[in-house]
């Protein structure tokens, strides 16, 4: 597989919470926004969310375009859009919180749709993003740290640095920062773990402002 050039223009924040302004991973991802210094697409899955895998789509991709259905065209149309965009980003911005122990099922059609063989992964290690920088901001309501009686249980995090990062997927260079125990402010029986919340909260903010202002700076050097 060949690699487009690096002459990308701008970062892709994919947003997939559903809670708004009130989602502690969008407002971390926004303290990454306010120290970037370069053009952003953000796609927002919550208000937009991209269809699941069809039969269509998978159709779609091993059949000659001129031989396409109207479904077909359709759903491949929707697949080169997210492409063409997710391969046209310098870096990468992933906001996915954890519900349920797991992504968002909007982030996880989304990622359905880009990872395509051929185009956007290759078994050789040869992906075309490879080596880009990518943050991954996640929120979680507990704690899941070692320790914890939630250790083991985070089946968002591990699964996706292994996606993302593995060379034989999209070989993403991939930085994960987490805010931890998001539900200690509201659950009573988490109280008692507040300050440890707001501990995680704020090195989250920061290590956001500093990621942003490295991947910045080493993309304008």
């Amino acid at each position: 597989m060949r690699k487009a050039p690096f002459s990308m223009s701008y970062l892709l924040h994919i947003d997939s919470s559903s809670l708004g302004t009130a989602s502690v991973s969008r407002q971390v991802a926004d303290s990454f926004r306010s120290a970037w210094t370069g053009d952003v697409v953000h796609r927002d899955l919550a208000a937009s969310p991209v269809p699941h895998l069809s039969a269509a789509t998978l159709a779609a991709r091993s059949t000659d375009p001129s031989q396409h259905t109207a479904e077909q065209a359709e759903a491949a149309a929707v697949q080169d859009e997210l492409v063409e965009e997710f391969l046209g980003a310098r870096a990468y911005l992933f906001t996915v919180p954890m519900y349920n122990r797991l992504m968002p099922s909007v982030f996880k059609a989304w990622l359905d749709q880009i990872i395509v063989p051929g185009r956007t992964i290759d078994p050789s290690g040869d992906a075309p993003a490879a080596g880009r920088p990518a943050v991954l901001i996640s929120a979680r309501g507990g704690g899941y740290g070692p320790g914890t009686p939630n250790h083991g249980k985070d089946f968002l995090v591990p699964a996706l640095e292994s996606v993302l990062s593995d060379t034989a997927y999209l070989g993403l260079e991939i930085t994960t920062l987490t805010a931890d125990l998001t539900k200690a402010p509201v659950v009573p029986a988490l109280a008692h773990l507040i300050p440890v919340h707001e501990a995680s909260l704020a090195n989250a903010h920061e290590q956001a402002r500093l990621h942003a202002e490295k991947i910045s700076q080493q993309l304008t050097a």
